[in-house]
């Protein structure tokens, strides 16, 4: 029996104009050269149009396409949701759906303040690049795991979990500056410095 939830994939040639233009926006976006940009599926379900990409990075990054990012200290999901309808929980027609994990240091677990800085790291970035949103949500979550018997040696990750959605207000279809901000918020999760300051190492090697 069909899933009567399931949205119908649409046609190429039923694409609206306006998810046509977000989408080409959002992959016109160029970011610096440590990350490494992915196109993903999107999820079918939750919108009758809808697009994803991921991004991640690694402090040793070599920006040229070669590294092994099979476990990224930093990675992030970014979905584009569309109802031509709108949505009432959207309040609009588009939605941007984030996720990003990073990596933490032993000394930062237990912080307190550690959520509200992660959650700052996108508020901050959508400042930053004039992304004008509304009806903003999410959650931050600390999270630890170790690996035991035959998969791996005894290991623990500890893990800074991001998790937001939002309506991006743009009446022209223009998320340039939304796919930007979550570029920049992957990398501030990454501690990678800021575009044109080199650490010191950089400056020493």
């Amino acid at each position: 029996m069909p899933d009567s939830t399931a949205v119908p994939a649409p046609r190429p040639d039923s694409v609206p104009p306006l998810f046509h233009r977000a989408v080409a926006s959002l992959a016109a976006v160029r970011p610096r050269p440590e990350l490494v940009v992915r196109p993903l599926e999107a999820p079918p379900r939750l919108a009758p149009y809808s697009w994803a990409v991921s991004v991640e990075a690694d402090i040793g990054h070599r920006g040229d396409g070669t590294d092994d990012l099979d476990e990224p200290d930093t990675s992030g999901r970014l979905i584009l949701l569309h109802d031509p309808a709108g949505q009432d929980a959207w309040e609009g027609t588009f939605r941007l759906v984030c996720f990003v994990q990073a990596r933490l240091e032993r000394e930062q677990l237990g912080d307190e303040m550690l959520p509200v800085i992660a959650w700052s790291w996108l508020t901050e970035a959508l400042a930053e690049r004039d992304a004008r949103h509304a009806t903003l949500g999410g959650t931050v979550t600390q999270t630890s795991s170790v690996r035991f018997g035959d998969i791996a040696p005894a290991e623990r990750d500890d893990d800074v979990e991001l998790r937001a959605s939002w309506t991006p207000v743009a009446e022209d279809g223009d998320l340039g500056p939304h796919g930007a901000a979550f570029c920049e918020l992957v990398a501030t999760a990454a501690g990678l410095p800021p575009v044109g300051v080199r650490t010191l190492a950089q400056r020493t090697s």
